[in-house]
C-alpha cells in the first residue's frame, strides 16, 4: 500500500502560505539534497488546483533538472472548478475525494506526496488520509498567512520519526499519526 505524504515548508509560526516568497534564502545542499531524497521515493504528486495551477505554468515550459522530474511525474489534481488537467501525466480527481485517494494508495507504487494545497491537506487531515508529515520548518516568524493546522481541525496525536538540523536553520520534522 502507497503512503501519502504531506511535505511542506512551514514558517516556524505555522504559516505555509507563498514559500516562494520567503524560502529561497534558506536554500542549501542540505534542504536540496533532502528534497531530492522525497522525490526519489515517490511517483505522484496530489495537488489542489491553486498549487497544480502555479507548478504546471512554473515546470512545463521549462526542461531539465527539477522541470523533467515533475514533467514526468504522475500528477493528480483534486478540483471542483477544473474541467481538464492538461499537465504532462495529470489527472483530474472529481467526486467522492475520500474514496478516489483510498484507491490511489492501494495502487501498486511509491509513496504519493501533497505539496501546498493547503485547503486539500486540511481535508485529507479530515478524512484520516495522511500516513506522514515531512515539514521543512525555516527559521523564520511571518506572523500572518494560511496555517498548515488551522483553527477548528480535529486534535490527533503525532509520533516523531525523525528529527534533523540543517546548517542553515532550517530543521526537518517527520511526524507519523497515531491511530
Amino acid at each position: 500500500m502507497r503512503k501519502l505524504v504531506i511535505g511542506e515548508f512551514l514558517s516556524l509560526d505555522g504559516v505555509m502560505e507563498a514559500p516562494e516568497k520567503w524560502t529561497f534564502p534558506y536554500f542549501n545542499e542540505e534542504v536540496g539534497a533532502h528534497l531530492g531524497s522525497s522525490m526519489a521515493t515517490s511517483d505522484a504528486l496530489l495537488l489542489g488546483r491553486v498549487t497544480y495551477e502555479a507548478f504546471a505554468s512554473t515546470f512545463s515550459p521549462q526542461t531539465g533538472g527539477e522541470a523533467d522530474t515533475m514533467n514526468h511525474l504522475q500528477k493528480y489534481v483534486v478540483s471542483t472548478t477544473l474541467k481538464t488537467a492538461d499537465w504532462n501525466h495529470s489527472t483530474l480527481l472529481q467526486g467522492n475525494i475520500a474514496e478516489a485517494i483510498t484507491a490511489l494508495k492501494q495502487q501498486p507504487g511509491k509513496n504519493i506526496v501533497v505539496s501546498g494545497s493547503g485547503r486539500l491537506v486540511q481535508s485529507l487531515m479530515q478524512f484520516g488520509l495522511v500516513d506522514e508529515y515531512s515539514l521543512l520548518v525555516y527559521p523564520i516568524i511571518l506572523g500572518a498567512g494560511r496555517r498548515l493546522f488551522s483553527d477548528g481541525l480535529n486534535t490527533s496525536s503525532l509520533r516523531l520519526i525523525e528529527a534533523r538540523p540543517f546548517s542553515n536553520g532550517v530543521v526537518l520534522l517527520r511526524y507519523q499519526p497515531e491511530r
